[in-house]
């Protein structure tokens, strides 16, 4: 009997060859203030201030930023959170 060969992880630019990656867009919205935007971005995804205001500012003037990304499961979780929080919030596959 032999041992196994040895095989090495799949690296981050392999990895997306086998796991598709998902994006979390927020779209604008006529209801909801920029500056609760803003904090739902921080306490969410744990952004800088200027990285919140940044992705808000983007979704207020093109009318949609990206704001998270990953696998499915991940992106379906980020989306519950936004739409729990009064945003609304699509996936889309790379």
């Amino acid at each position: 009997m032999t041992a196994p060969i040895e095989v090495d992880a799949p690296s981050d630019e392999r990895l997306s060859d086998f796991i598709p990656v998902w994006d979390v867009i927020v779209w604008d919205d006529p209801v909801n203030l920029m500056s609760y935007v803003v904090w739902v971005f921080r306490s969410l995804f744990g952004y800088p201030e200027e990285e919140a205001t940044r992705l808000m500012l983007q979704v207020h003037n093109e009318g949609r930023a990206v704001v998270d990304s990953g696998p499915r499961e991940r992106a379906e979780m980020s989306a519950f959170r936004l739409h729990h929080h009064g945003l609304w919030a699509t996936l889309e596959r790379r």
